[in-house]
């Protein structure tokens, strides 16, 4: 006969799963995407996803006193799991930055559109690359590395069990930022060279030759040198998606030492 029986304690620790578990799922990217899957998709899945962590982690003692002692161990897994995701997701904003030093350098930067996915006004090229970078992401079966991580974390940090090194947390958070500067300039490189190399002509012409309006024929040149440099550099992409992967995984683990 199937025993269905639990304890109170049971969905207190229930409780506490789902909600790093949710935390994590609103954040993180891929899962945390707006538009589709809708947001009762996510507590579905984070919920199926909080009973399998339930039976399958070991059960530590809580401890702790009345209901504002159960608060603020509610409000410590919330952290936990934002931080968690919020890792990863500032990961592939990398992409955004990337298209925006691109259109900025071809002369695009003036047209934004609304990305459906993070609802905020990103530049053409950024777009571009950050469906790119998602795609691949499915790909490469990094979505369920992200999965993976998170259902560790139990291990590592148990329920009621982070501890936030913020010496340890603001390191990681600079260190990422110097890492994020460098891919995002890396990714960028073969427009920004080209842009560059076409202003310092058009510089030139316009000392050589002051009676031709350099103005109105460089916005072409550079859009269409632009755009063939673009063209020619997407084959880098899948190089740059494993740069980015390889710090999402790093951050990852550098954030959950961060809270041990």
């Amino acid at each position: 006969m199937l025993d269905v029986s639990f304890t109170y304690g049971d969905v207190e620790y229930f409780a506490l799963i789902l909600v790093r578990v949710t935390s994590f799922m609103f954040v993180a990217p891929f899962y945390g995407m707006n538009g589709t899957p809708p947001n009762r998709f996510k507590l579905g899945f984070g919920m199926a996803l909080s009973v399998l962590i339930f039976g399958s982690v070991p059960k530590v003692v809580l401890y702790y006193d009345g209901v504002l002692g159960f608060a603020i161990v509610v409000m410590k897994e919330a952290v936990t799991g934002l931080l968690l995701g919020f890792s990863t997701m500032m990961c592939t904003n990398v992409a955004a930055f990337s298209g925006h030093m691109v259109d900025t350098g071809t002369g695009m930067s003036m047209v934004n559109e609304m990305d459906v996915t993070t609802r905020q006004q990103t530049s053409i090229t950024g777009m571009l690359y950050n469906y790119a970078f998602m795609l691949m992401l499915i790909a490469t079966g990094m979505h369920r590395y992200l999965i993976s991580a998170l259902v560790d974390t139990y291990s590592l940090i148990p329920v009621n069990g982070a501890v936030f090194n913020t010496d340890s947390l603001t390191s990681s958070m600079i260190m990422f930022m110097h890492d994020y500067l460098i891919i995002g300039f890396r990714i960028a490189l073969p427009v920004f060279c080209t842009t560059l190399l076409v202003n310092c002509i058009l510089g030139i012409l316009a000392k050589v030759a002051p009676q031709l309006n350099m103005f109105v024929v460089g916005i072409q040149i550079k859009i269409l040198l632009g755009l063939g440099a673009l063209l020619i550099s997407i084959s880098i992409l899948p190089g740059a998606s494993d740069m980015i992967f390889s710090e999402m995984r790093k951050m990852t683990v550098s954030i959950i030492e961060g809270m041990r």
